[in-house]
């Protein structure tokens, strides 16, 4: 039975505020124990008012303090936007005081639009560095060296685990060359899924974290007590893609009746290229969509997103999904 793990998107909706989304993500890690689900990730995302994760690491030591066991981490830090020396620094810190429950995913997309990029005081160009920061990363979180004249401080040794996140085949190249984890973004670009995973598995090559290729395929799902009700609650998550296309990014929405009144065709269509491969439904289908989808990818784990409205409904969500699953799986990467 592999794993199951959450990725938090730390919305802020129409009734409740930033403060209220970060206790509500933190309150959700602390259910996370309870219900067995391996790790709990946020990402970074700059000038979205719905999102409220933008400071990633802080937001990560808020959640990880309210919970014991469920490894908390980034999915990802866009490594680009910042100083591999700085990512070091603050993971490193995480890692101190959360001693083996830290994850550092990462990612080469800004995580933003190009205006901000420009706030952030980056550059599009630095996404062409991302291999290179990546293995600079690395080298800052390992043990010391003879001669090393410059180390981050409380990073050095702490060996935080590092995974390449991607949603096209390059993250997977890199994941590969560099024998690390790979966790594919199906939740939102599933099209290059199975040829992404194929070629990181045939081009892996162990590293020393790790010895054999180990791949975490996202996944939308919404569990409920029937699939009519799954259904109507998956609404808050295909208007928000309707709302992307339109330009006008804002806050988490209630669910509605019918999602036919909301968007038009064409938005329609985007969403659902984008969303093929959600699972929604009651206990019962969702166990079988789980079991599909395990056995099309050979995933090794699933990071799940359930984008529900209502913080309780969304509770409810994730702890349907992990009784109809049931709970452990093989060892950590």
């Amino acid at each position: 039975m592999i794993p199951l793990s959450i990725l938090e998107l730390v919305r802020v909706t129409e009734e409740t505020d930033a403060r209220g989304a970060l206790d509500n993500a933190r309150d959700l890690a602390a259910h996370a124990d309870a219900w067995g689900y391996r790790r709990l990730w946020v990402a970074e995302h700059h000038n979205m008012a719905g999102i409220a994760s933008a400071a990633t690491s802080v937001v990560i030591a808020h959640i990880a303090a309210g919970s014991k066991r469920v490894r908390v981490g980034a999915g990802g830090i866009m490594l680009p936007n910042h100083a591999p020396y700085v990512i070091a620094e603050q993971f490193g810190t995480l890692a101190r005081l959360f001693p083996d429950r830290i994850d550092l995913g990462l990612g080469r997309a800004p995580g933003t639009d190009q205006l901000t990029l420009r706030a952030l005081r980056r550059t599009p160009e630095a996404a062409e560095h991302f291999p290179q920061d990546v293995i600079e990363l690395q080298a800052f979180l390992a043990p010391l060296v003879p001669g090393q004249r410059i180390q981050a401080v409380p990073a050095a040794g702490t060996e935080v685990p590092l995974w390449i996140l991607g949603s096209s085949n390059f993250g997977a190249m890199l994941a590969a060359e560099l024998g690390l984890p790979y966790a594919f973004a199906s939740h939102f670009a599933p099209d290059l899924l199975i040829s992404a995973l194929l070629l990181y598995r045939s081009r892996f090559k162990p590293s020393e974290q790790l010895a054999r290729p180990y791949a975490m395929v996202g996944v939308n799902i919404i569990a409920a007590e029937s699939d009519e009700e799954a259904r109507h609650l998956a609404t808050t998550q295909q208007m928000s893609f309707a709302n992307i296309f339109r330009g006008a990014r804002g806050l988490s929405q209630p669910p509605i009746d019918d999602i036919e009144t909301y968007w038009t065709p064409m938005e329609k269509a985007q969403a659902r290229q984008m969303l093929a491969r959600s699972i929604i439904g009651a206990p019962g289908t969702v166990r079988a969509g789980i079991e599909a989808l395990v056995a099309e990818t050979g995933a090794d784990e699933l990071m799940i997103v359930s984008d529900v409205y209502d913080h309780a409904k969304r509770l409810r969500s994730f702890q349907l999904i992990a009784e109809a699953w049931g709970t452990g799986g093989s060892d950590n990467p």
